[in-house]
């Protein structure tokens, strides 16, 4: 089922959002070169089990603007985002799904404001410590992080024949018409690759405070980028509940490729009571 989206202002810009059905709020977050879209195997099946969902396209993404410096995509400005739709939707505290670049942001989030979070479940990507110190075969998975920081040639060199390398890079030739078609409008390849030059520091190895709120990391098999210790080792910066499931068979996205493994997972935990939270020490 196709899911009508709406444009709010928020945090400064149109930001065009799904929101459907009624309940207790879920907040998807999508990643790069993804939009809301990447949630539809999952949008009719939580709406269904009694949710409200929101489904964003992050600044610079799908329909929602595209602001022009690069610096308009530093990861505060993206947490910032996030934290203000909440704020437009009228929304305390929401439980949390992200994937790829929203679970960077995502993880940020719930660093900076845990008040708003009421439980988090990131796909693929760990705590911004595990993955920062993630090892060498991480660095070297993250290889592609250092070519788009080559402004322009990259985005020349992704339309270079049919989007060659982009199907070369993404691995997942089942996706590309979509991602071609968002990405070929006049800017949208280059919003989508200031998220990884705003923010190339996510690589260097830095010290983040710890989680406190609950958290399910889940990581796919065939995950081509990422490193299955990066989200392991998550569980040494989560303060509240660490839950960890790995998916077999599936690519990057595991939303997609493995939407009959991951959905009973994220039903199971969405609903399941909250343990009592962790005591300040």
């Amino acid at each position: 089922m196709a899911y009508q989206a709406q444009r709010l202002q928020v945090n400064g810009l149109w930001m065009n959002v799904v929101i459907a059905g009624e309940g207790p709020d879920v907040l998807l977050v999508h990643g790069f070169p993804d939009t809301h879209d990447v949630w539809r195997k999952q949008l009719q099946v939580l709406v269904e089990a009694g949710y409200r969902v929101i489904a964003p396209d992050t600044r610079g993404c799908g329909e929602t603007d595209m602001p022009a410096r690069v610096a308009d995509y530093r990861i505060d400005h993206l947490v910032a985002d996030l934290v203000s739709l909440l704020d437009v939707l009228q929304i305390d505290k929401a439980r949390l799904v992200a994937h790829d670049w929203g679970a960077v942001i995502s993880w940020r989030l719930v660093l900076a404001h845990p008040q708003r979070v009421d439980r988090f479940v990131p796909l693929s990507v760990g705590h911004p410590t595990a993955y920062s110190r993630g090892g060498f075969l991480q660095k070297l998975k993250g290889y592609y992080i250092v070519l788009i920081q080559m402004r322009g040639l990259m985005e020349w060199l992704c339309r270079l024949n049919n989007w060659l390398l982009l199907r070369a890079l993404t691995g997942y030739p089942q996706e590309l018409p979509r991602w071609r078609a968002c990405l070929a409008r006049p800017g949208r390849l280059r919003a989508g690759m200031n998220y990884y030059r705003a923010n190339f520091d996510m690589i260097v190895p830095t010290e983040y405070p710890s989680a406190r709120v609950p958290v399910f990391g889940i990581w796919s098999d065939g995950d081509a980028f990422l490193v299955e210790g990066q989200m392991i080792a998550s569980e040494r910066y989560v303060r509240g509940p660490w839950r960890y499931a790995r998916i077999e068979g599936a690519n990057h996205w595991l939303q997609l490729d493995a939407p009959e493994q991951l959905n009973p997972l994220l039903l199971e935990y969405l609903a399941a009571p909250l343990p009592a939270p962790v005591p300040d020490l």
